[in-house]
Formats: structure tokens, C-alpha cells, sequence
């Protein structure tokens, strides 16, 4: 019997976009630190239907929730599997808490571990891999506290303020997963 709440964490829950969340995305894409972790292309102005194309529409290899705060019921992020190649069961992940109020308290630890979770025993997936920056280091000790490999670099690939950083690229396999101590 299946009993545990694959998409529920201590603190947050995995669930769905709706218009009304909008309003909270709108804001992390105004926010320069959130975007710099998130995305190589600079920051710019977005509006509302950009971005209701981009995380309300459905695509057959996405997999995108809303992490949601369950005293609160806010949407405080996103936690998504994408870019899924079925024939080889591997997959591309990707995750991020919107505002600073809401970063370091784990959270983002929550949602990865459901997205793993998930990724793994409900879409029966044996890869999962990632990229990320250089400088994110509260990311890449995230991602290898639950078994993540660094796999590779794409050297100096992007400038910010006036240097080069490297974009690094993580894998996680079924069975590296299944010994994590997470």
C-alpha cells in the first residue's frame, strides 16, 4: 500500500499554477538576485502574459509545480521536471524559492526532495541532471547533499559584472539516490 505524500513536505506542498499566483511570479522576475540564480539572460522588464504563457501552459514533457506554503497557502516557488526523454528516462530539473524572506529556512530542500522523489518513484525516471552557476554555492551544496554529481563544466560561460563564471552541470542517478542519507 502506498501511503506516503509524495508532493507534501514538512512545511510546503507541491501543487498548481493558477492566474491568481501571477501576481506573486511578477515579482520574482523583478527581483535582480532571484533572476541572476535562475537564468544566464539578462534581466528585463516582463509582463503578465509573458509570464502566463510560460508557467500556466501545459507542455506533454513539463512538469511544473507551484511550491506552496502550507500555513499560508502562498505560492513561495517553483519546483519543475522538464526537457523528459522516455526512451532513456532521464530528465532535467530545475527549482526556485521567489523571495529572499523565504530562502534559507529549507524549503527549497523540501521541494527538491518531492521532486526527487517524485521524479523517481511516479514518473519512473533513472537520471535527473541540472545546471548552475558558479557563484549559487547555497545551490550546488543543495544539490549534493542529495547525491547530485558534478558531471562537467561549461567554462567562463557567462559574464556578470565584469567576470566570467562557470555553469556546472549535475547529475543524480536512481540508485545513487536510493543511497543518499537524505
Amino acid at each position: 500500500m502506498i501511503t506516503e505524500k509524495m508532493l507534501e513536505g514538512e512545511n510546503i506542498r507541491l501543487g498548481y499554477f493558477a492566474e491568481k499566483d501571477l501576481e506573486n511570479i511578477l515579482e520574482w522576475h523583478t527581483g535582480e538576485l532571484f533572476m541572476r540564480h535562475l537564468d544566464a539572460v539578462p534581466v528585463k522588464p516582463r509582463t503578465k502574459d509573458d509570464l502566463k504563457k510560460q508557467w500556466l501552459e501545459e507542455t506533454s514533457d513539463a512538469f511544473r509545480f507551484a511550491v506552496i506554503h502550507k500555513n499560508t497557502e502562498k505560492v513561495i516557488g517553483f519546483a519543475e521536471v522538464n526537457g523528459v526523454l522516455w526512451t532513456h528516462k532521464t530528465a532535467w530539473v530545475s527549482l526556485g524559492i521567489g523571495s529572499e524572506e523565504h530562502w534559507g529556512k529549507g524549503y527549497g530542500r523540501e521541494a527538491l526532495q518531492c521532486l526527487i522523489d517524485y521524479s523517481f518513484n511516479e514518473l519512473n525516471l533513472h537520471r535527473l541532471q541540472l545546471t548552475v552557476f558558479s557563484y549559487n554555492s547555497r545551490a550546488i551544496r543543495l544539490y549534493e547533499k542529495f547525491g547530485f554529481k558534478k558531471e562537467g563544466a561549461f567554462r567562463e560561460f557567462m559574464e556578470r559584472n565584469g567576470q566570467r563564471y562557470d555553469m556546472f552541470l549535475y547529475g543524480l542517478l536512481r540508485r545513487e539516490w536510493q543511497k543518499s542519507p537524505e
